[in-house]
């Protein structure tokens, strides 16, 4: 490290996976020749796993007390999934990278007793674990005959509840089982367009302060174009819908010839009522792909959608500019 070039505090949540993709950002600075340390936080997600995601409904459940020491300087840059982040940044704070992207889709884990292989295999009554609510609207749609339940927990306890039995069943996000090294969990992966992720899902964001260009300098190579054109695109969808943990929406860009195409869905929590949809990506201005996703969808009823959402659960209305 030159000498006058300072050690790059990193800010991350404590949790295994968390720490494994702060490692992953650590070993790319690392090969660039730039030392780094880790700070680790429990946020207000990690702290009330008693609770639906749903139901503590504040922005930034993960995200909170790392970007307030950003923005204080206390730490240089912050590890997120980016599918954590709300998608208006505090004031001040950046996205500048985006890690090349995991596997982005969801996943069925099972317990071998039930003997399924596949999502359809389930039997009847079938106790199937989340705390997402995409994941549930998009269950009950496919299959209403099976019990969705309430399951919180970092990665591996979601999958020990699994082994001992508290769920039969549960959906997980392809990354993180990557990530750790269990891949082999693994059950059967739920392939889009017909089964969608969170929006940016599978990609490890890095955040610093707007004003900060030395940091910037030093992370901003870090980022995989292809996966900043992909998530953008996704993420705009999901900001021209208001979307949040409240409201069950998923997005995908995918590679369709040589091609990129957006697929987005919004569904009421029971899955009773959808609307699904698609767009041609432009690179040179993903997001705008994305609203106009959204604006199709808005005309198809997705307002009235989330009209509901917010009647049932005390969401807010958006705020005028």
């Amino acid at each position: 490290m030159p000498a006058n070039q300072k050690m790059l505090i990193i800010g991350t949540r404590s949790s295994e996976l968390a720490l494994r993709q702060a490692h992953q950002v650590q070993a790319a600075l690392e090969a660039r020749g730039i030392s780094s340390e880790l700070k680790t936080y429990k946020t207000v997600g990690d702290k009330r796993l008693d609770e639906p995601l749903s139901a503590i409904g504040a922005k930034g459940l993960f995200t909170k007390e790392l970007e307030s020491d950003l923005a204080d300087g206390i730490v240089q840059l912050c590890v997120h999934s980016f599918k954590d982040l709300p998608t208006e940044n505090p004031r001040g704070l950046e996205v500048v990278a985006l890690l090349r992207r995991e596997d982005p889709r969801d996943v069925l884990i099972v317990n071998p007793i039930v003997g399924a292989a596949t999502l359809d295999e389930l039997p009847p009554g079938t106790r199937v674990g989340t705390s997402s609510l995409r994941r549930r609207a998009q269950l009950l749609a496919a299959r209403p005959d099976v019990e969705v339940i309430e399951l919180r927990g970092n990665v591996p306890t979601r999958v020990r509840k699994v082994d001992e039995g508290l769920a039969h069943a549960a959906i997980l996000a392809a990354a993180g089982l990557h990530r750790l090294g269990i891949a082999q969990r693994i059950t059967a992966y739920l392939d889009a367009p017909a089964w969608l992720p969170a929006a940016g899902q599978g990609a490890i964001a890095i955040q610093i302060r707007a004003d900060d260009d030395e940091t910037r300098a030093l992370v901003a190579p870090l980022g995989d174009p292809d996966t900043m054109i992909d998530a953008t695109a996704e993420r705009a969808f999901l900001a021209a819908l208001e979307g949040g943990c409240q409201v069950p929406i998923g997005a995908l860009t995918v590679r369709e010839g040589s091609g990129r195409v957006l697929h987005g869905f919004i569904a009421d929590v029971k899955g009773t009522r959808a609307l699904r949809g698609q767009a041609e990506i432009d690179p040179a201005a993903p997001a705008r792909g994305g609203a106009r996703l959204a604006d199709e969808l808005r005309r198809r009823g997705a307002t009235e959608i989330l009209e509901s959402l917010r009647a049932a659960s005390s969401l807010p209305a958006p705020q005028p500019e």
